[in-house]
């Protein structure tokens, strides 16, 4: 097996189009390597966006059938979800060359740079974004490879999730959710928060405990979240969005006008284009890192004022007919009810919808998500549930989005089911008023984004 990525030349991804490999395809390419892949969401005569971004990239993109597999071909990459069974996976078995997975070339990758892995179970992809602006504005020209597309690279008509720049730094998203995260040795390690996600909590606190122990030189956590504290390694080096916290960087002042956020981290102000407290709190764990890589405060807040948001992350896709119609990724029950929290900021009333991923996600964390929401709703606000989104494989179908409908309403909260979500929109419409937020949140179903600007265009 390869070393290091100086060791092939020709790689080819199976599953190329999704948001993971597709970020490392681009990086490959953008380094001068001859990059490949399939997807099973090409296909033959229908239109693609990602494949056709790809593609302009210089990355040669196939049906999944096997053609683009050939003799040629170094190394073949695939993702967790891509099984052996895969006839591509077993052409390139026959052909004797060597398949590995996706975290695997994401730590070659990371071996050959000044490496910044950004953790926890949830704000890794803005953080990272974050983090990119402030280094970018201060002249490190890093690189990035992220879980989601940073907007004012959207722009430019790429799929923004991976950049290459020439600077020796390179910041990258380090999953918990597939244990892939103990694979890394980055010089600076990141520990954003720790809440019940894939995994329970021990297990959650074994991987974390383990990227700390890989990290080479600064591990950085949030004082503020209990679970992270405790594998803390310095308090000077940390971070707590609790001013009174005594450690290294601290947030205060905190207001949000609009679609606006303000507040001072170590008495130096901070503004952004954004929304809610928890993204202060990702501002400050990017703060935090590049202070101590000897950026100033005050760099920093110049730089963090370029950002522009990352795609489907409290995007704002516009305003009409005094609703605001805002695309989330939430999906795990703390980042649910943050959304929902940041959103009460904005209008009086907010209608969440939401759409669980997987049988067996649903069913391990339906107790939280049924907690949170009854929690953060106030009684003016409505939550609503389509179906499960099922990817395929043999999950047992035994929950339903509307199990937790109804005990969220049993609790007195207005909570709603629309099973077939083509049908949320006109069932939403008497409930909608002239100053409310519609909150779209849901993950890991690539067709989220298509779903969410018809909504946006129907309303």
């Amino acid at each position: 097996m390869y070393q290091t990525i100086d060791d092939f030349e020709n790689v080819f991804f199976i599953g190329v189009a999704g948001t993971g490999m597709s970020a490392i395809a681009q990086y490959l390419a953008g380094i001068g390597k001859q990059v490949s892949g399939s997807d099973r969401y090409f296909v033959e005569g229908e239109l693609n966006d990602t494949r056709d971004k790809l593609e302009i990239e210089g990355i040669k993109c196939f049906l999944q059938n096997g053609d683009g597999i050939d003799e040629n071909t170094q190394l073949v990459v695939v993702s967790t979800a891509i099984e052996d069974s895969v006839y591509e996976v077993q052409k390139a078995k026959q052909l004797s060359i060597p398949v590995i997975k996706r975290s695997a070339l994401l730590a070659l990758i990371a071996n050959s740079k000044r490496t910044i892995a950004v953790g926890g179970t949830s704000g890794k992809s803005t953080t990272s974004a974050m983090l990119y602006d402030i280094m970018e504005f201060a002249g490190f020209n890093p690189s990035v490879i992220s879980g989601a597309g940073l907007v004012n690279i959207i722009k430019k008509g790429k799929i923004g999730n991976a950049i290459v720049g020439n600077g020796d730094w390179l910041i990258i998203e380090a999953d918990e959710s597939d244990g892939s995260i103990v694979g890394y040795t980055p010089e600076v390690g990141l520990l954003l928060n720790i809440d019940k996600d894939h995994q329970e909590i021990d297990e959650l606190i074994s991987i974390f405990s383990t990227f700390k122990k890989n990290t080479k030189s600064l591990f950085i956590v949030n004082q503020n979240n209990k679970l992270a504290a405790s594998l803390s390694a310095d308090v000077a080096n940390d971070f707590s969005s609790n001013p009174y916290s005594n450690v290294g960087f601290t947030s205060a002042d905190f207001s949000q006008n609009g679609m606006t956020i303000q507040f001072s981290i170590n008495d130096t102000p901070f503004a952004l284009n954004t929304i809610g407290k928890h993204n202060m709190e990702n501002a400050l764990a990017a703060v935090a890192v590049a202070a101590q890589l000897g950026i100033s405060l005050e760099t920093c807040s110049k730089g963090i004022a370029q950002y522009e948001g990352i795609h489907r992350r409290h995007q704002l896709l516009g305003k009409k007919n005094g609703v605001y119609v805002i695309d989330d990724y939430g999906h795990n029950p703390v980042k649910c009810a943050a959304s929902i929290d940041a959103c009460q900021q904005i209008a009086p009333k907010v209608i969440a919808w939401f759409q669980p991923h997987g049988y067996g996600p649903t069913r391990f964390l339906k107790n939280d998500f049924i907690h949170e929401f009854i929690q953060v709703l106030r009684d003016e606000d409505e939550i609503w549930m389509s179906e499960i989104f099922y990817a395929g494989g043999s999950a047992v179908k035994d929950i339903s989005a509307n199990d937790l409908i109804v005990e969220i309403k049993n609790a007195d909260k207005q909570a709603f089911f629309a099973e077939n979500r083509d049908e949320f929109l006109e069932k939403v419409r008497p409930h909608l008023t002239n100053d409310c937020v519609l909150l779209l949140m849901g993950a890991r179903d690539p067709s989220l984004d298509a779903f969410s600007k018809s909504i946006w265009e129907k309303l």
